[in-house]
């Protein structure tokens, strides 16, 4: 039996393989990845690779085993069929035979386009006969704290999201909750809202970085359009701008408040504060 990791390189897997390993030993661990030298560190800790790529069908097969507990992390190539990458991989699961397949998926109240993939891949996943959880994550600090070279340049926080909140977490939270599952009992065909334990609007968060760096930064809040027409401005392609402006009409909406607590209950603290992730972001 082993846990397999997708996606294990990237932001979110990195933080799920670490965890893991302060739960299980290393050699019980597979990190799939597309690129070996990528996941030399995970390697060096012990960590079993495996090397696949959700493109490539042929690449999962004899990848899982019986019994085996998946974390499928989600794709984030929009444009190359997230549904049918995903697949892929829980089509190889059931043919395996594994015994639990977890997937991040998004809230269930969020309506926006980019919550589309997500809710196909759950109807393949549930349809498939293999024990599943569906881990719908919510929005990560991350999203904003990882962008704030503009804001900082500007003194401004432009969002199309007027007073919507939000319930965001850090990914080591998200990340938590994943391993808690993975490592865990009982958790089969279940399905868990993950967000953060406090929600916050774009007026707060502008009011903590001004709090943090001394700076008066203010919240600007813009229509989807200007939105959409700034983001493509800065170079960002098109259909992935309009993917973000879908985002922050969403969170206008109120779509990605999560408050069912049990992103805290699974990983058995509460989630990250904002305020913390502002400040490891300033610091850099």
């Amino acid at each position: 039996m082993s846990i397999v990791v997708t996606g294990a390189t990237g932001h979110l897997g990195r933080h799920v393989v670490r965890q893991l390993l302060e739960k299980v030993p290393a050699d019980q661990v597979t990190a799939v990845v597309r690129d070996r030298d990528k996941a030399a560190d995970l390697a060096a800790r012990g960590v079993r690779l495996a090397v696949a790529d959700y493109n490539s069908p042929e690449t999962f097969d004899d990848l899982f085993a019986a019994g085996d507990r998946v974390l499928l992390i989600s794709g984030n190539e929009f444009d190359k069929g997230r549904v049918r990458q995903h697949t892929i991989v829980i089509d190889a699961a059931k043919k395996a035979g594994v015994a639990l397949l977890a997937y991040t998926s998004a809230p269930s109240s969020l309506k926006a386009a980019l919550a589309d993939d997500h809710r196909a891949t759950e109807e393949v996943l549930v349809g498939s006969g293999v024990p599943y959880v569906l881990l719908r994550n919510g929005w990560y600090h991350e999203n904003y704290t990882e962008q704030l070279a503009p804001v900082l340049e500007h003194g401004a926080v432009v969002q199309a999201a007027g007073e919507g909140r939000i319930s965001s977490a850090s990914r080591a939270d998200y990340a938590a909750a994943a391993v808690a599952v993975l490592t865990g009992e009982g958790h089969e065909n279940t399905a868990y809202e993950l967000g953060g334990d406090d929600a916050w609007d774009f007026a707060e968060y502008a009011a903590e970085l001004s709090r943090q760096t001394g700076r008066e930064i203010a919240y600007t809040p813009v229509s989807v359009e200007d939105y959409t027409a700034i983001l493509t401005g800065a170079g960002v392609p098109g259909p992935l701008a309009d993917v973000f402006a879908g985002v922050d009409a969403a969170i206008a909406k109120g779509e990605l408040v999560v408050s069912t607590g049990d992103l805290s209950r699974l990983a058995g603290r509460p989630t990250t504060p904002l305020a913390e992730a502002v400040a490891a972001a300033l610091k850099g």
